[in-house]
């Protein structure tokens, strides 16, 4: 094996950019909650595809690698530490077989941090995809968070006999620039769209939610956020046949609790939608933690499609900058 868990951490799993094509068969999509920080990781791993990383909630994991890896963190900084020793994110590190990864106190700001191996996790695809769905058990590394004493193979560990001082001091050498809309940026407020059924909210309904603030409540998880503040009510409640559901979907039950969809959601909801978080804004949603205060910015189609145009180029263009990293990965 190459990585043995040595303390599991508060909620770790692994997690890819989702299991795509069966939510006609009531199976979610799941994945990576911050998408952004994900593919960010395998980036500066050197992988290309889109191999499993580890999603790990508020507290990390503490994790010995067996062999000789390459690795990055992304995400929220949750104090990593290599041997005891301070670790940075958004590089690539090299691990040598012995090594201790493990994490401290609970990060100042954001949520979820992320850890991507060179060559990816050894974890068997189910319907095409390495995402753990927690609810059904399935996926990633048997269907569930991480336990201690758990052991994870990786796809393609480092080659025996590499000079590893050499590596990680090519590793170093590298100038590695992040485009800012790719970086891990916390943003004032979350940008929306109008919801399918945002007229039929009242005025003040409406208004509140533009520029009220609300709270995540602790009853809150990767299925969805429930939200407290202004109650919202629609101008004539009335029943609603269930519609596909998204990601970012901004549901509002009959009480008045807006709920978000997030990654774990279900695939059809029957409440009336109020608004849709724009998908450029979903990675800065899923570092947002219980108790903190969320402020919502109605923006247009437009302007979403623009921001999720620029924010795909600045993925291509590090994909492109970050050829001499692949290379200086790949096998002698």
């Amino acid at each position: 094996m190459s990585v043995t868990v040595i303390k599991p951490g508060m909620l770790s799993s692994f997690q890819d950019r989702g299991r795509e094509g069966y939510q006609h068969q009531g199976i979610p999509t799941a994945g990576a909650m911050d998408e952004r920080a994900h593919r960010l990781a395998n980036a500066l791993a050197g992988n290309t595809g889109d191999p499993a990383t580890l999603e790990m909630t508020l507290t990390g994991p503490s994790l010995r690698f067996d062999l000789p890896a390459c690795f990055a963190l992304t995400g929220a900084d949750l104090g990593a530490t290599l041997n005891g020793q301070d670790i940075p994110v958004h590089r690539p590190l090299v691990a040598r077989a012995g090594d201790t990864l493990a994490f401290g106190a609970r990060a100042a700001t954001g949520a979820r941090a992320y850890l991507a191996v060179h060559g990816g996790f050894a974890l068997p695809p189910v319907m095409g995809s390495e995402s753990t769905y927690l609810r059904s058990g399935f996926g990633g590394f048997k269907g569930r968070t991480l336990a201690k004493g758990d052991q994870i193979a990786l796809r393609t560990p480092l080659a025996q006999g590499r000079d590893l001082d050499a590596l990680q001091q090519a590793l170093w050498n590298l100038r590695i620039y992040l485009p800012g809309v790719v970086a891990n940026k916390r943003r004032e407020s979350i940008r929306f769209l109008p919801g399918m059924h945002w007229e039929a909210f009242s005025e003040a309904s409406r208004q509140a939610f533009t520029t009220a603030e609300f709270r995540i409540s602790p009853q809150s998880d990767r299925m969805g956020y429930r939200l407290v503040g202004p109650a919202l009510s629609m101008d004539t409640p009335r029943q609603m046949l269930s519609e596909a559901a998204c990601f970012g979907t901004v549901q509002v039950p009959a009480g008045g609790e807006a709920i978000i969809l997030m990654a774990d959601r279900q695939t059809t909801g029957g409440y009336p939608k109020i608004a849709q978080i724009a998908t450029v804004d979903l990675p800065a949603l899923a570092q947002a933690a219980p108790g903190q205060a969320l402020r919502f910015q109605q923006i247009t189609m437009e302007d979403a499609q623009r921001l999720d145009g620029e924010r795909e180029r600045a993925f291509a263009q590090l994909h492109e900058a970050l050829a001499p990293l692949r290379v200086v990965l790949a096998p002698a």
